[in-house]
C-alpha cells in the first residue's frame, strides 16, 4: 500500500487489502495502488495498475454509502451508449468495486474560451441522449419531497449557520413564500432522466472530441426522475466555471434545437424554456449555498466555500429579473453583507 492512502478504520484496511489481493484475474498488481479522487461523500477512489492498463477501485463503507443505486443507473448510462464506468467486480458487504478507468482529465481541467464549444457539444450530445433513456419506474422521483428537502439547506446551513442570521417571522414567511413559487414551476415542468450533478468536475475527457467517447460520465449515484431542465443548469451555471450569460444562452439554444430533434420533453417556444431553466436553476443554487456550508461547518471540508460567492451570483440574479422574487433577493443581498461583515467569502 502507499504512504498515501489512510485508514481510520483498520479492520476495512485488512478487507480491502485481501479483497483487492482475491483480484489477480484482472493482472491487479496491489503494490500501485495511489489515490485517484474523493468527493464530497464518504466514497474514495483509487487507481490500480492492471495487465491492460489502470482501473478504479471505489471504497464505499455500506454504513454511509449505498451502492446499488450507481451499479443500476451505470447500466442504465452503459445500455443507452453513454461512457460511464463499467462495473466489474463488486463486494457489495463491504463496500468494494473494480470499475473501468474514465481517465483523470475532468471538463473542468481542459475549459477554456478555444475548447468550450467542442467540450460543450459533446455534453449536451450525451445529455440528450441520457435524457431519452427511459427510466421513469427505475429512479426515485424528484417530487415536492426531495425538492423541499434539498431547499431547506439553505436557511439551515446557508442562513442560520453559515451567515448567523436568524430570521424574522415576515422573512420565514416570505422565504417560505418564495420556495413555493420556486416548487410551483419546477414540479410543472416535463420529467427525464436527471443525473443531479452534471458538471465540468463529473465529466471526464475521454478519446477525441466528437467521438461518442466523450464525455466520461461519473458521480451518477443520485440519479432521479425529475424536470428536464436541471442538468443543463448543472453544466451551464456551474458552481465551478462561469461564462457569460450570452455564452450561456447560445449553448441552451444549441441544446434545445438537438432536445426537440431527439423528441424530448422540452418547451416548443424557447423563451418559455429559458424561464424555467432559470427557475430550475434557482432551486438548484440556493441547496448549493446550503450544501457547500454543510460541507465546511458539518464535514470540515472548506474547499467548497471559495465558490459561494459564484453561486450566490447565479441565484441572484434570477431573484432580481421576476418581481415575485424580490423578497428573496432582499435576503441573499442582506446574507452577503452578514458574511462581508463576518469575513467570510464575500
Amino acid at each position: 500500500m502507499t504512504p498515501a492512502i489512510t485508514w481510520a478504520d483498520d479492520r476495512r484496511r485488512v478487507a480491502f487489502e485481501r479483497w483487492l489481493a482475491g483480484l489477480g484475474r484482472h493482472g491487479i498488481d496491489p503494490r500501485s495502488v495511489r489515490s485517484a479522487s474523493a468527493d464530497a461523500s464518504f466514497r474514495r477512489y483509487f487507481r490500480v495498475d492492471a495487465a491492460h492498463g489502470s482501473l478504479i477501485v471505489m471504497d464505499a463503507p455500506p454504513a454511509q454509502e449505498d451502492c446499488r443505486p450507481f451499479v443500476k443507473v451505470a447500466r442504465l448510462l452503459r445500455g443507452a451508449g453513454l461512457n460511464a464506468p463499467e462495473v466489474i467486480e463488486w463486494d457489495e458487504a463491504e463496500g468494494f468495486m473494480l470499475l473501468s478507468d474514465l481517465g483523470s482529465t475532468t471538463y473542468l481541467a481542459q475549459l477554456d474560451a478555444g475548447s468550450a464549444p467542442a467540450l460543450y457539444d459533446d455534453a449536451t450530445a450525451a445529455l440528450v441522449k441520457m435524457q431519452g433513456i427511459a427510466a421513469e419506474h427505475a429512479l426515485p422521483p424528484y417530487d415536492r419531497e426531495l425538492l423541499t428537502r434539498e431547499l431547506q439547506l439553505f436557511p439551515d446551513w446557508y442562513v442560520a449557520r453559515h451567515s448567523g442570521v436568524v430570521l424574522d417571522d415576515n422573512e420565514r414567511i416570505l422565504l417560505e413564500r418564495s420556495f413555493e413559487l420556486i416548487l410551483r414551476n419546477t414540479l410543472a415542468q416535463p420529467r427525464v432522466l436527471v443525473h443531479r450533478d452534471y458538471h465540468s468536475r463529473n465529466l471526464m475527457v475521454c478519446g477525441g472530441l466528437g467521438e461518442p467517447a466523450n464525455p466520461g460520465i461519473i458521480d451518477f449515484q443520485d440519479a432521479v426522475w425529475g424536470p428536464v431542465t436541471y442538468d443543463l443548469v448543472s453544466l451551464l451555471r456551474d458552481a465551478y466555471i462561469e461564462w457569460d450569460e450570452e455564452q450561456q444562452i447560445d449553448w441552451a439554444v444549441r441544446y434545445w434545437e438537438k432536445a426537440r430533434k431527439a423528441q424530448l420533453p422540452v418547451a416548443a417556444d424557447f423563451g418559455e424554456f429559458w424561464r424555467d431553466f432559470e427557475w430550475m436553476g434557482l432551486q438548484r443554487h440556493l441547496k448549493v449555498l446550503g450544501i457547500f456550508c454543510r460541507l465546511s461547518h458539518r464535514d470540515g471540508k472548506d474547499g467548497y466555500l471559495k465558490d459561494l460567492p459564484l453561486v450566490w451570483r447565479y441565484a441572484h440574479r434570477v431573484t432580481t429579473r421576476y418581481s415575485s422574487l424580490t423578497p428573496l433577493a432582499r435576503l441573499l443581498e442582506r446574507l452577503a453583507g452578514e458574511e462581508r461583515k463576518a469575513g467570510y467569502t464575500f
